[in-house]
C-alpha cells in the first residue's frame, strides 16, 4: 500500500528530499528514488511498499547473522522489494532489484505492523528482523512495527548495508536493539562500481549507531580479487577494533550469484587468513560464515579461552550456549559482550 514517507523534507517547486539514506535523493514530482520504492507524489514523499511484505520467514537469529544476541532464539523476519544499493553479487536480487527492473512495480502480501507483532508472538519469536532487502528503504514500515513490537516486549533487528542517515538512526535507536551492518569493502571505488554506494557514510552509520547504544555486528563478504587482499581485510579489522574490539566481525564466503558469476568461491584459506588478521588487529570475536568451521564459528572467552558458545552444522542448527544467564563465562566469570536476555 502507498503511505506517507515522513522521513523526508518538502522543498521548493514541488521537489522533496528523502532523508532516510545517504543518497539523499532530491526528487521531482513523479520521480522515484534510487531504491525504487520511495516516490514524489504531488510534492510529498510516499512509500509504495508500506505493509507489503515480499519475504516472510521465522529464522534462527544466527542466520542474520547475529551471534551475540539472544542465541538460538527464533526471529520473525520480513522484507519488502526495493534496495538503495545495486550489489552485483546480491543473493536476494529477485526482490531487492525488482522495482528498478520492472518499471517500479511492487509486490508482496499485506502484513501490517500489528499483524507482524501478533505473528511474532504466536511463533514464539523473541525478536523481529527487518532483512532480506535493505530495511532503510521501507523506514516508516520498520519504525511503526519496531515501536509496536517493543511495546509488546519483543526486540528488533536491522540487517543492513549501513547507509542510514544520522537522523534515521536517531529515530530508530529507541526501538532497534541490534544491527548487522555490512562492511562490503574498504575501498570507495568498489562501493561505487559494484554496489552503487559509498564507504564513508557506512563507517559513519556504524559509529553513530554504536554511540546510540545499538548492539552491532558486522559482515564482510570476502570476494576473490575484489576485497580479499591482506591490506583491505586489515583495514576493515583495524577500523572495527579501534571502534570497539568487542564488536563481532563475520567473514562470509562468497558464492557466484546475480551479475557476478565470473568470480570463484572464496578459498577456505582466505577465510582463515582473514580470521587471523582480525585476531592480529585485536578483535575479540571473529566468525567464518557460509562454510562449516566449528572452531571459527564458535565463541571463546577473550580472557581464559573457554569455548562459551559452540556452533556447528547449518547456521543456527546446532548451538550450545554455556554462558551464564548474565552473559558471563562459566569458567572465569569474564563478561562476554552481547545481548543475552
Amino acid at each position: 500500500m502507498i503511505a506517507e514517507a515522513w522521513m523526508s523534507k518538502e522543498l521548493k517547486d514541488g521537489k522533496v528530499l528523502c532523508m532516510a539514506c545517504a543518497h539523499a535523493c532530491k526528487l521531482e514530482p513523479g520521480e522515484y528514488g534510487k531504491c525504487g520504492v520511495r516516490v514524489n507524489q504531488d510534492g510529498k514523499l510516499k512509500s509504495t511498499v508500506y505493509g507489503l511484505a515480499a519475504a516472510v520467514h521465522v529464522d534462527p537469529v544466527e542466520k542474520k547473522p547475529l551471534f551475540h544476541f539472544l542465541p538460538s532464539t527464533p526471529v520473525f523476519s520480513i522484507g519488502t522489494v526495493g534496495c538503495n544499493f545495486c550489489c552485483k553479487f546480491c543473493q536476494n536480487w529477485e526482490i531487492s532489484q525488482h522495482p528498478q527492473t520492472h518499471n517500479y512495480e511492487v509486490f508482496g502480501e499485506e502484513l501490517l505492523p500489528e499483524k507482524i507483532v501478533e505473528l511474532s508472538m504466536e511463533t514464539g519469536s523473541r525478536s523481529v528482523a527487518y532483512t532480506y532487502n535493505e530495511p532503510i528503504v521501507y523506514f516508516e514500515y520498520t519504525y511503526d512495527t519496531a515501536k509496536l513490537a517493543k511495546e509488546k516486549g519483543l526486540k528488533n533487528i536491522y540487517v543492513t548495508s549501513g547507509f542510514e542517515t544520522r537522523k534515521a538512526i536517531d529515530e530508530l535507536a529507541p526501538y532497534i536493539d541490534a544491527m548487522n551492518i555490512d562492511i562490503k569493502y574498504f575501498d570507495n571505488e568498489n562501493y561505487e562500481k559494484i554496489s552503487c554506494g559509498r564507504l564513508k557514510p557506512v563507517l559513519e552509520a556504524i559509529r553513530h549507531a554504536h554511540e546510540k547504544g545499538i548492539w552491532i555486528e558486522t559482515t564482510t563478504l570476502v570476494i576473490p580479487g575484489i576485497n580479499d587482499s591482506d591490506e583491505e581485510l586489515r583495514e576493515i579489522a583495524r577500523f572495527q577494533a579501534q571502534l570497539d574490539p568487542d564488536m563481532p566481525w563475520h567473514i562470509s564466503r562468497f558464492h557466484p550469484d546475480y551479475k557476478m558469476l565470473d568470480r570463484p568461491v572464496t578459498p577456505v584459506e582466505t577465510l582463515r587468513r582473514a580470521y587471523d588478521i582480525g585476531k592480529e588487529e585485536g578483535l575479540n570475536y571473529i566468525y567464518v560464515g557460509n562454510y562449516p568451521d566449528e572452531d571459527r564459528e564458535s565463541t571463546y572467552c577473550p580472557k581464559c579461552g573457554y569455548k562459551v558458545i559452540e556452533r556447528q552444522g547449518y547456521i543456527g542448527e546446532q548451538v550450545v550456549n554455556h554462558l551464564q544467564e548474565d552473559g558471563n563465562c562459566p569458567k572465569c566469570g569474564y563478561h562476554i559482550a552481547g545481548v543475552w536476555r
